[in-house]
Parts: structure tokens; sequence; C-alpha cells
């Protein structure tokens, strides 16, 4: 085996590292660091896969994009079992539903939220300021918000239910929600108002191989939790 995780710092990659130490899988990292003014990703992983982004995973000569896709191959050529209920149960549809819900559905209106933050909070002449800022604003109050409550709600209601988002036992699904919750907290008003949420995050960051993974990936914004009032 040569698991080679193509990693980017403060990056969605991190889940990648996760997933490998859960798995207690041998793997080496290639670290990448975001550009300080831009915040992209640098040329060098275009080299890797043409989009040039991360997490990209390389197994020998096979590369693998897009984290619920490695996370799908890493649990079928690697997991023997583990992290994915059996199929065919209730818990395994719901399993494939929440891997694809991060990214399809909790990741988009976040990744809107930035840019738009970004346009607010963004240099630019004065006399395009107010339209410009007025715009971002009602998309923001309109759309953006709006959507991340109503997820967020959604999200609250699941995990009142049980502990984990497939079921009762921790999968790789819960490795995959890591992130847009993580980011919700960081910058979405993810707080102490979704108990359950905010619970669900104080576990998954108690998990000692989500530490392991910090130790080996470096710095993660991310990982900071706003403590629960």
């Amino acid at each position: 085996m040569s698991l080679v995780v193509h990693h980017l710092n403060n990056s969605r990659s991190q889940r990648v590292l996760w997933l490998l130490e859960e798995l207690e899988l041998p793997y080496e990292i290639r670290h990448y660091q975001r550009d300080r003014q831009t915040l992209l990703a640098p040329a060098a992983l275009k080299a890797v896969h043409p989009l040039g982004k991360s997490p990209v995973l390389t197994d020998g000569d096979t590369v693998v994009a897009e984290s619920g896709a490695i996370i799908e191959y890493l649990l079928e050529r690697h997991g023997g079992g583990r992290l994915r209920p059996p199929a065919g149960t209730p818990e395994a549809l719901r399993f494939t539903y929440w891997l694809h819900f991060a990214e399809g559905s909790a990741m988009p209106p976040l990744l809107m939220k930035l840019v738009f933050d970004k346009v607010l909070g963004a240099p630019m002449p004065f006399f395009a300021r107010p339209v410009a800022r007025a715009i971002a604003g009602k998309v923001l109050q309109g759309f953006v918000m709006p959507n991340i409550t109503q997820q967020l709600d959604f999200m609250e209601a699941e995990l009142a239910t049980r502990p984990w988002f497939a079921g009762d036992e921790f999968s790789a699904a819960d490795i995959q929600m890591s992130f847009p919750l993580e980011a919700a907290s960081q910058r979405a008003g993810l707080d102490a108002s979704r108990p359950h949420l905010m619970r669900y995050l104080e576990r998954i960051h108690a998990r000692p191989a989500y530490h392991r993974a910090l130790q080996r990936g470096g710095p993660y914004d991310y990982a900071r939790v706003p403590a629960a009032s």
C-alpha cells in the first residue's frame, strides 16, 4: 500500500487524514500551503490533479479526488467493513444520504456566505461600495442565511434522535459531515442554541484519531469550536 494524501492547510482534506487515522492505515502526507492573499491552493497541486484542488489521494497509480469519492474508495479498498453500516439496512441509507449531503447541500450556502462576507469587507471605490454592499447584504439575508438556518435546524432535529448521523454507531458519514459543521460554528452562527450539534462537535473533537490527524496535518483553524454557554 502506498497511500499519499495531498493535503492543503485549513481544508477539507483534514477529513481524509482523520479517516485514515480511524482506519489505522499507513499513509504519507504531502503538504501544500494556501496563498496568503487569495487563500487559493498553489499551482503545484495541478501536477497531481488537473483542477489543482485538495484533497487528492494517490494509491500507487490510482488518483482519487473529491472528499466523498476518497472516503468511498478507502472504505471499499481498505476499510474491511469498518466505519459503514451493513448494506441494505436503514443505517446504510442514512450513511449514503449524509455522505452526499455534506458537499451537495451543506457546503454551497456556507461557501456563498464566505464569498459575500468578503465582498462586504473588500476595499473598493467609494462610489461602488454602497451598491456592492447592498447587493451582498440582500443575498445574505434573503437567501444564504435562511438556507443555512434551515439546514442547521434540520441537522439539529436529526441528531436529537440518535448520536451519529447514520445511527447509533460512529461512521465515515460523520467524518464527512464534520467540515460543514465546523465551518458553520466558525462563520455561520452555529452555537449553543443548537445543543445537539454542539455536543456532536464535542464528541468528534474528543476522538483520539481526530487528534492524531491534527498532529500530522498541521494547523487547522476549524477545530476551534466556540464554548457552549
